[in-house]
């Protein structure tokens, strides 16, 4: 049986600079599809030009491909030539390729976008098909909501059992380092404006990435990687403390932070990670000196890596590379992999899996999702589901009292904006 090739429709896309607008207004009540930080922001506005979900194994791979034909034969008219601006797509990817949640990328008919002081809009379309839908206009926010949350399948208990169990297999010598999450679970009304939670936690979170697509919102601190004009970056962070109450608290905090050992080196596994999957992309690259990075909640230790891209990779060819890190899975990622899957009685679904943005010169932001609630579809009853989760890097010395202390930590920027 001789198999036709698979054609793929041929898109256009035009930008044009507008006055500065507040994107977040125009976004899906429901769903919106939002990616900000420092406000600088990318919107999704109306209906999806295309869905596309994929489920089987290879999915990050087979996005990047498909992207990367569709930005090969599409035709842009990009008079503002911005980061976000000409030809866009939004991905959510799930962080295992046995998950039941799919990777998805998500073509908008309409993007609005802000870079310091300039705006603009971006149409999309089939090449076979004329601009016939309305450009979409601002929707007034719903009214406030709270969610209702609770334990879920990874209570305190268990995960002290989990913990545990993480560390046999690191004594066995199996693994060094092993990530170990749990969830909450609970409803939300069936009619919640997310845009709501998206606004607080980019108003809340302003240094990190807050983003929402296609059902899963959060802030996440940690840059997975960022491509621009053939340079990479990416921002490793592993290693975390709570805020103390006071500037003199938070000096003695970040200086047992740096000297602990148990937390130098989980941070280390995660920088080789980044730097072994970067490096056979690249000409250069170079990891600079651990520091403490401050957000609102905690402290985290973090390196940036930054090198210069060799052989035209694109953002989702990196992501491919990447994931799963060290800071995510463990080490080594195989066996860590395999061991969050027989330890954690969940899907994690799209956490810690990648997010973002890429357009069509394969350039892009994409972070991995942490600091995220995961929202069920709208349905036609009374509430919505919503799961978060929040985990660490077990490693030899790891001590579960302080392994779900962290945890709560984490949970702390997710849970509170959706209380």
């Amino acid at each position: 049986m001789v198999t036709e090739p698979l054609t793929l429709p041929r898109l256009v896309a035009t930008t044009r600079e507008i006055s500065p607008v507040d994107a977040l207004e125009f976004a899906d009540p429901a769903n919106p599809l939002v990616w900000t930080r420092n406000g600088d922001i990318l919107v999704a506005a109306g209906p999806d030009l295309l869905h596309i979900d994929v489920g089987e194994e290879g999915r990050i791979a087979a996005i990047a491909d498909l992207w990367r034909a569709f930005s090969q034969t599409a035709d842009v008219f990009d008079e503002v030539e911005l980061p976000g601006s000409g030809l866009v797509a939004f991905a959510a990817l799930a962080f295992d390729d046995t998950s039941a949640a799919p990777s998805t990328l998500v073509i908008p008919t309409t993007v609005i976008g802000r870079r310091g002081d300039r705006a603009w809009m971006t149409r999309i379309r089939l090449m076979e098909r004329p601009d016939d839908i309305a450009e979409p206009g601002p929707i007034a926010f719903g009214p406030s909501w709270s969610a209702s949350l609770g334990p879920g399948a990874m209570d305190p208990e268990a995960h002290e059992g989990a913990v545990r169990r993480a560390l046999e297999i690191i004594g066995s010598g199996a693994a060094q380092k092993i990530v170990v999450a749990r969830d909450v679970v609970g409803t939300v009304p069936a009619n919640a404006d997310i845009r709501r939670l998206v606004r607080a936690l980019a108003e809340e979170y302003t240094d990190t990435w807050t983003f929402a697509v296609d059902g899963i919102v959060g802030a996440s601190p940690e840059t997975l990687v960022t491509v621009r004009g053939g340079v990479v970056s990416a921002r490793v962070l592993a290693g975390t403390r709570g805020r103390g109450a006071h500037a003199s608290d938070d000096e003695a905090i970040t200086a047992e932070l740096r000297s602990s050992e148990k937390d130098r080196n989980e941070h280390r596994f995660a920088v080789d990670s980044v730097l072994e999957a970067l490096r056979s992309h690249t000409t250069s690259l170079e990891a600079g000196d651990a520091f403490a990075l401050e957000l609102p909640n905690l402290w985290h230790l973090a390196t940036d890596v930054r090198g210069e891209l060799d052989g035209g990779a694109s953002a989702l060819d990196l992501v491919r590379s990447l994931h799963p890190t060290a800071a995510v899975a463990g080490t080594p990622t195989d066996r860590a992999v395999e061991a969050i899957r027989e330890i954690e009685p969940f899907d994690r679904g799209r956490y810690s899996g990648p997010v973002g943005w890429i357009d069509g010169n394969g350039d892009g932001e994409f972070a991995i999702a942490l600091r995220c609630a995961q929202f069920g579809a709208p349905d036609q009853g009374a509430t919505r589901t919503v799961e978060a989760h929040a985990g660490g890097g077990i490693v030899e010395g790891s001590v579960a009292e302080a392994e779900l202390l962290e945890t709560r930590v984490k949970f702390r920027p997710i849970v509170d904006a959706l209380a």
